[in-house]
């Protein structure tokens, strides 16, 4: 016959069990939450936790629904200094066209990419002849002053290692309106599963031909899919520029978020070279 002393012991060690249980369940809810995964496991976006069966750093315009807006989940226990200087006075224009600007730029010429931003200058060599539908399009943005004033919304720090850009809505559900198609997703620079420092490619939906206006530049090598455009290479110096925002963190803290440096496009220019 089982005691008062035994039954208040098991019980006390059921609940001791379930507490643990709850206790482990939870921390692998947050680590799966808080860790930017690289592998296809199954959803999500640009800003808030990157998973990705449905793309990794997605561009959101009209045409498609992609969750990209960054939402901090929690306040960062510290905050370094702004590395940046203030944004140029000027506002984001409010473009949109319905279909892909006509192939206007010379395929078999150079082409570079200058992004003048509040943190320094980021220089990028296009791959003019391998990603010329992406190319042409940067070119034709430029020439409206669409990625003018526009902020750079989101940064990694965990897992990848990334600057997202190109958003007029500085939320991550911004676009043109209108889409282009992937390129050069066979390129040489893409071995092992990495995007080496350096690249710069353009975000999507996370599926088919879905690429609009943003893009994200890479500062440390990162494991990514070949499903995102690689489109220039940047710059030693722009590269220099990008750590040093990364080195000022991220909102959450958690690796994954608006960037702490208040980061700017202020102007955006490309030109054959």
């Amino acid at each position: 016959m089982v005691t008062q002393e035994q039954r208040r012991r098991q019980l006390a060690r059921e609940k001791f069990l379930r507490q643990q249980q709850r206790r482990t369940a939870a921390r692998r809810k947050s680590h799966t939450r808080n860790t930017v995964v690289a592998s296809v496991l199954g959803v999500i976006v640009v800003g808030g936790v990157v998973s990705y069966a449905t793309g990794l750093f997605k561009n959101d315009d009209k045409k498609a629904n992609a969750g990209a807006e960054v939402t901090p989940s929690a306040s960062p226990t510290s905050k370094a200094p702004d590395p940046c200087a203030k944004p140029a006075e000027g506002a984001v224009k409010s473009l949109s066209w319905k279909t892909e600007p006509a192939m206007s730029i010379d395929k078999s010429a150079n082409y570079t990419m200058k992004l003048a931003t509040t943190c320094g200058d980021i220089d990028v060599a296009l791959k003019t002849a391998a990603a010329p539908h992406t190319v042409n399009s940067f070119d034709f943005l430029a020439g409206k002053g669409f990625f003018d004033h526009t902020k750079c919304h989101r940064l990694t720090t965990n897992g990848i290692y990334v600057l997202q850009c190109g958003d007029p809505k500085g939320t991550g559900s911004g676009g043109p309106g209108y889409t282009i198609p992937d390129e050069n997703l066979k390129d040489t620079s893409l071995k092992g599963g990495i995007y080496p420092a350096g690249t710069i490619a353009m975000a999507n939906t996370g599926q088919k031909h879905t690429g609009g206006s943003q893009f994200f530049l890479v500062y440390q090598d990162s494991q990514l899919p070949a499903s995102y455009t690689p489109f220039g290479t940047i710059s030693k110096s722009g590269l220099t520029v990008l750590k040093k925002i990364a080195a000022a963190g991220e909102s959450t803290g958690q690796g994954d978020g608006a960037p702490n440096a208040t980061v700017v496009i202020n102007k955006l220019t490309v030109a054959k070279s």
